[in-house]
């Protein structure tokens, strides 16, 4: 049992599970129906994604300093309690079933993906 890290829109791995859309908006021009089919998400859970305002700060980050900056304040949205016990969920549930969460990002290790990666990982996530 595993939690993967996806880019939204993949393929779907074998024995992948649910999927989890941890972004702040559903993917543009697709029908909600088609959501899953089109291996987007089956659920969506936004209170994952950075807030729309880090979200920017994020997608204009040019440098490194800017990136680090970025995960800095993610880390800091994500340590509010709310946002904290739903990762502190996944992670125990990463122990129990398969699932995925991601995002739309062609590069993860500029995407809040990464961060989640990391942030279940330190919760003892079982990662795929």
């Amino acid at each position: 049992m595993a939690v993967r890290i996806v880019q939204l829109g993949s393929p779907r791995a074998s024995n992948e599970g649910l999927r989890i859309g941890t972004v702040r908006h559903p993917p543009r021009g697709v029908p909600k129906c088609e959501y899953a089919s089109r291996n987007y998400y089956d659920v969506w859970l936004p209170n994952l994604a950075p807030s729309q305002q880090l979200l920017k700060v994020g997608r204009s980050a040019k440098d490194e300093t800017d990136w680090r900056s970025f995960v800095k304040r993610y880390r800091s949205e994500m340590s509010r309690a709310e946002n904290s016990r739903v990762l502190d969920l996944l992670a125990a549930l990463s122990r129990q079933a398969n699932f995925s969460v991601g995002c739309y990002c062609n590069d993860e290790e500029h995407c809040h993906r990464s961060v989640l990666r990391q942030l279940l990982a330190e919760r003892g996530a079982a990662l795929a």
